[in-house]
């Protein structure tokens, strides 16, 4: 698909959110979702850390980061972690100030994915058993972050499958009603050879 006159070459680098601790925050995205640390980036009153999923081959260097897509970055703003009186970051998923929803990442077996989390302790927003959509879960980072876990393989809501299958089912019957038709019907010779003798 063709892009728009002049964004060629564009891409989505990265998102941001605020944290309140890193150490609990880059536990959690390191070693319960799996992603790598890339980079840091200190300075006297905020660091940010970039962390992203390791591919392999120099995806992870930094020399590469701005080359690359779908990356998460934390702010630390500093002092957050000590004071008591810091009530910590809206997730945007209440009101007032509804806003940002979720970050999302996908895993090869949402099952196992879910009872791994479960049994790390990980706060759970929604289990896949759980409302309408029974192929996706969203849980809570440290600071309350939405995340939503889906399957590689799936890409579409349960029904939007149902929808697809009823289709594909109407396609294969309506083409077997036609094979079953073109068998009934005679080829061209056989008409023009019975005319001949019905002529006669």
């Amino acid at each position: 698909m063709s892009r728009v006159a002049g964004t060629e070459g564009f891409g989505f680098n990265h998102t941001m959110i605020r944290v309140k601790d890193p150490k609990p925050s880059l536990e959690f995205y390191q070693n319960v979702l799996g992603m790598t640390l890339i980079h840091t980036i200190p300075n006297s009153d905020f660091t940010l850390y970039f962390l992203g999923y390791d591919n392999g081959g120099d995806s992870v260097k930094t020399t590469q980061m701005a080359a690359r897509e779908a990356l998460l970055e934390l702010t630390h703003n500093h002092g957050t972690e000590t004071d008591e009186n810091f009530q910590g970051y809206h997730s945007g998923n209440t009101e007032p100030g509804r806003g940002f929803g979720h970050i999302a990442i996908t895993v090869p077996d949402l099952e196992a994915a879910c009872k791994r989390f479960e049994d790390l302790g990980v706060n759970f927003r929604k289990r896949p058993t759980e409302g309408k959509m029974k192929n996706i879960a969203f849980i809570l980072d440290p600071d309350g972050y939405w995340i939503e876990v889906c399957s590689n393989f799936i890409t579409c809501t349960l029904d939007l499958q149902m929808t697809l299958l009823f289709r594909l089912y109407l396609i294969i019957l309506q083409s077997t009603s036609r094979r079953s038709m073109d068998r009934q019907r005679p080829d061209a010779e056989q008409v023009v050879w019975r005319n001949k003798h019905h002529a006669q």
